[in-house]
């Protein structure tokens, strides 16, 4: 007979849908942003670069799909200034898997088979963040988030969360360095499962019966540097390096600890007459053991191209996969973003962006 236990606080991989990263720009260059964003997206990877958007109102969105198509991402995201000095932002994620048959009650009453039995159900994580960015000088920007975490699985389970992103971005002539402090105060989901509509299947199948729970997101921290270079007239590019440190135990990353991992993250950006641009990008570096006992060190690259269609449109596309070792395809991801109303001078007083 199955048997109710207690959980524990579950520090680790929680909110991991939080970590895919938004913006096909980004993703294309191995989500190394942290000190190289400076649009909408900035409320994600981080909000000190939101003042970086030279226009009153914009807007992006995203669709990607991984998994063959079985889990969909969508992100939305809006920002706009409220004075000369700061500017906000609301983000909208959600990561989910549409259509999972319910199959419990698939044998009916009599022990006879019956598909129309077969219920549907989703299971999804949703994300609202709410963004706001103070600017301190020509030099230093600042930035902070508070998210809401929502996940729910059908009418099984659901679990609220919130927590708290802080990060800065010092600029140095074509230097850039950004610091993000993602779940400063750690993020605390608590889950609610409905037992009761799994005890008769999971006491049958010895699984134990969920109760309710409270699952933990550790602090991280991310280091970055991003260097412009003006090769001609036309011609510049972007180097970016991220350093991401988690706090969670050793992970498979290229250096680890007992108390802390570093996992890097690069990408560069070529641009033609800030028109057109070229992407690439590297991250998830991993060292794998073979079945031989060998070991051999797999990453994750991604690619993509950006089109700078109008002074209001601007479209990017991203090649790139949910991670480096996974045998999933590669997916298709496209953005679009939207810009409305270029700030006038009251605005950016400080200015230090070289644009």
């Amino acid at each position: 007979m199955g048997g109710v236990y207690a959980q524990s606080i579950a520090p680790k991989y929680s909110n991991e849908f939080m970590n895919i990263g938004v913006g096909a720009r980004a993703l294309a260059m191995g989500g190394a942003q942290v000190s190289s964003v400076r649009d909408v997206t900035a409320a994600f990877w981080n909000p000190a670069g939101l003042l970086g958007i030279k226009n009153k109102h914009e807007f992006t969105l995203m669709h990607a799909e991984y998994f063959a198509g079985i889990a969909k991402f969508d992100y939305l995201g809006y920002s706009t200034s409220l004075d000369y000095d700061n500017q906000i932002a609301v983000s909208l994620i959600r990561f989910g898997v549409d259509d999972i048959p319910d199959t419990r009650f698939l044998y009916d009453a009599n022990g006879a088979l019956n598909y129309n039995n077969i219920q549907f159900f989703n299971a999804a994580d949703y994300a609202l963040l709410l963004s706001f960015a103070k600017d301190f000088s020509d030099e230093f920007k600042f930035g902070v988030n508070a998210k809401i975490i929502h996940r729910n699985v059908g009418r099984f389970a659901q679990a609220w969360g919130f927590g708290l992103d802080v990060g800065g971005i010092y600029l140095l002539d074509d230097w850039r360095f950004g610091v993000m402090l993602k779940d400063v105060t750690s993020t605390f989901n608590a889950w609610f499962h409905n037992a009761d509509m799994v005890r008769d299947i999971y006491s049958q199948t010895n699984n134990e019966i969920p109760v309710n729970s409270i699952e933990l997101t550790l602090p991280r921290a991310i280091f970055s540097v991003t260097r412009d270079v003006q090769i001609t007239d036309e011609i510049g590019v972007q180097g970016v390096i991220d350093l991401d440190f988690t706090f969670d135990g050793r992970r498979n990353t290229v250096l680890r600890t007992s108390l802390v991992s570093f996992d890097p993250r690069m990408g560069f950006e070529v641009n033609y007459s800030n028109k057109f641009f070229l992407r690439g990008g590297g991250s998830n570096v991993q060292r794998i053991k073979d079945f031989d006992g060998s070991f051999y060190t797999s990453w994750k690259p991604s690619f993509g191209l950006g089109v700078f269609l109008s002074e209001k449109f601007f479209i990017d596309y991203a090649l790139s996969d949910i991670g480096g070792i996974s045998q999933t395809p590669y997916s298709h991801i496209v953005s679009v973003k939207v810009s409305l109303k270029e700030l006038d001078g009251r605005y950016r007083i400080n200015k230090g962006w070289k644009d």
